[in-house]
């Protein structure tokens, strides 16, 4: 085959013609046919894919190709890739005969919803919601001597200033009468802190919201649906674990109904993302968001044991109980 394209290259007069020739040649599979006339060169496409035009990263018009920038999904390079033969061409006049090919590798359709991992795909949904989430310490002590502080995350969901997060950051179980309402300071992305107060927290599902105020816009983030989700779909883990801000961690979903009673969380009977993800101290209330950039889970906890189990409140789940926060006026 090599041979063969060097023989086209030195009987090519144009350059910008043989670029094109190899380009073309080098994205899909390349036939070299030596006539008396000189070589030729074409593209190895089937008739069955050359009439489905949407399932290929060109089109074909009057004998030309026609590249489709939509369908290309790692920057300039298109995530397409086949082996096809060409359609059994009639004899020529020199009575010459071609055997017949079978097509080989079927191409099929590129699922919908953004299904390919690109070069930026993790990079991009980081960066949609990397604004909206937050950095919440809460100072802890007991009988109002304070000992420590407890670390944690957050999602702003609405602009007026709403944070989701988990109840175990925001409340001090050892003076919970005290501190359930109390401050919570808040740092966003961009280096602006707040000063915020918990408007309800469920401890049995472990979501709490917590509520900030600002004169100048908020970012938010965009509520997903995590019974979309599928085992081994691409996930990424946003937070501030041991304080360190903006951090990124990307995994899969490794089960989307993990029972807590496989936990070891008698009584609960409620049901868990489970990803591998790295999550640590401090990701707790922090975002699962998929390649889209949309929350569909609530980090809150880790196997300590393991690497790669970590667990997060469902967002089906989560809006369901921030709807009962409403409805009771938080």
């Amino acid at each position: 085959m090599m041979n063969l394209l060097r023989r086209a290259v030195s009987s090519s007069s144009k350059r910008s013609s043989l670029i094109r020739i190899v380009a073309v040649a080098t994205a899909t599979s390349g036939v070299v046919y030596s006539t008396d006339i000189g070589t030729r060169i074409s593209v190895a496409i089937p008739e069955s894919i050359r009439e489905s035009k949407s399932l290929l990263p060109w089109w074909i018009s009057n004998g030309l190709i026609h590249h489709r920038p939509e369908l290309s999904l790692f920057g300039n390079f298109s995530a397409f890739s086949a082996r096809v033969s060409p359609k059994p061409e009639a004899p020529e006049d020199n009575n010459e005969k071609r055997a017949p090919v079978e097509d080989s590798d079927s191409v099929k359709p590129p699922p919908s919803g953004g299904g390919f991992l690109g070069r930026d795909t993790i990079a991009n949904a980081a960066a949609r919601i990397g604004p909206a989430v937050v950095n919440l310490s809460v100072p802890q002590g007991f009988h109002g001597i304070t000992t420590g502080k407890s670390i944690g995350s957050g999602t702003i969901i609405d602009a007026d200033g709403t944070i989701l997060t988990c109840a175990h950051v925001v409340v001090d179980f050892q003076s919970l009468g005290q501190s359930s309402k109390g401050r919570v300071d808040v740092t966003l992305q961009d280096g602006r802190t707040f000063e915020g107060v918990v408007l309800n927290a469920d401890l049995q599902s472990d979501i709490a919201l917590v509520k900030i105020n600002s004169k100048t816009p908020l970012p938010t983030a965009k509520l997903g649906f995590s019974n979309k989700l599928r085992p081994g779909d691409w996930v990424i883990a946003v937070g501030c674990p041991l304080s360190l801000q903006n951090t990124i961690t990307a995994g899969i979903v490794s089960c989307v109904d993990r029972k807590s009673s496989d936990l070891g969380l008698r009584g609960t009977g409620r049901e868990y993302l489970q990803t591998d993800c790295a999550i640590n101290a401090g990701n707790s209330g922090g975002p699962l968001v998929n390649l889209d950039g949309e929350v569909v889970g609530v980090n809150i906890m880790k196997v300590l044991a393991a690497d790669g189990l970590g667990f997060s409140v469902p967002i089906d789940s989560v809006s369901k109980i921030i709807e009962h926060f409403k409805k009771s006026g938080y």
